[in-house]
């Protein structure tokens, strides 16, 4: 292994272990060794410059943003993510881009309602279950964003659907869900008020999603941003308008390694 090359490959455990052994051994100097370490690894093609080293220091392999990205930008990321032995989730994919995907690797699994396309997943995380709490049907697209996400990453996922404020008692009948889980993301539009309750039911993190889903007064989800900002249940963190992913991002670290 040519250790300066860390730019056109994927530092894993164990070749960090390898590198360590070599310095604990006297094979390498403290010195060598930390030119070896100095650059994160990373790839580097003619339009992307990926983080290769991100799932060694996050634990969440990176992951690709496909809203602006031609097909065969997608297809060539995902193509040199995979070659590197990593899963690979993209998030707002265009079903042009997906297709070309999935003529190249036919396991890869395109969802459109979410827009999300993932090749593997990471191992089964232990644990508690995410559930993924959505308001009306119309915010599915994010909350599938969010339950797709968690799957990816080894999440086991519940899911409790069109259980918002206008009906509250729905909610109830989803009691046993919100009891096993041990993080709840919730997904609304309109006023954004089911964040809110959910947080003073529960005794576990919830993690607010708002949409841009609602008339004219919701302000393409600045209205339910705000209102789940001001919310008077302790404990309730809000996500970016739309964000499912990184809502659901944010459950699985909070939950950390089910262990």
């Amino acid at each position: 292994m040519v250790f300066g090359l860390w730019s056109e490959i994927i530092m894993d455990r164990n070749q960090l272990l390898d590198i360590l052994t070599r310095i604990a051994s006297g094979e390498r100097s403290p010195d060598e060794g930390l030119a070896d370490l100095v650059d994160f690894p990373s790839a580097r093609m003619e339009y992307a410059h990926l983080d290769t080293h991100r799932h060694l220091r996050r634990g969440i392999p990176e992951t690709v943003f496909g809203l602006g990205k031609t097909p065969d930008q997608i297809l060539g990321i995902v193509e040199r993510l995979s070659g590197n032995g990593d899963p690979v989730l993209v998030t707002r994919v265009s079903d042009e881009a997906a297709a070309l995907v999935v003529g190249r690797w036919s396991e890869a699994d395109h969802d459109p309602q979410s827009r999300t396309l993932q090749l593997g997943s990471l191992p089964p995380a232990g644990g508690r279950p995410i559930l993924i709490v959505a308001a009306g049907t119309s915010d599915l697209p994010v909350a599938e964003e969010a339950a797709r996400t968690a799957g990816f990453l080894g999440r086991r996922v519940l899911r409790a659907y069109d259980v918002g404020v206008a009906g509250l008692h729905r909610l109830a009948t989803y009691s046993g869900e919100m009891g096993d889980a041990g993080a709840i993301v919730a997904v609304a539009g309109m006023e954004g008020a089911l964040p809110g309750v959910v947080a003073g039911l529960v005794s576990v993190p919830v993690i607010g999603v708002p949409t841009s889903v609602g008339y004219g007064a919701s302000l393409g989800g600045f209205t339910p941003l705000l209102t789940m900002l001001a919310s008077c249940a302790c404990g309730l963190t809000v996500v970016n308008i739309d964000n499912g992913y990184g809502a659901a991002v944010a459950a699985h670290m909070i939950l950390g390694r089910g262990d």
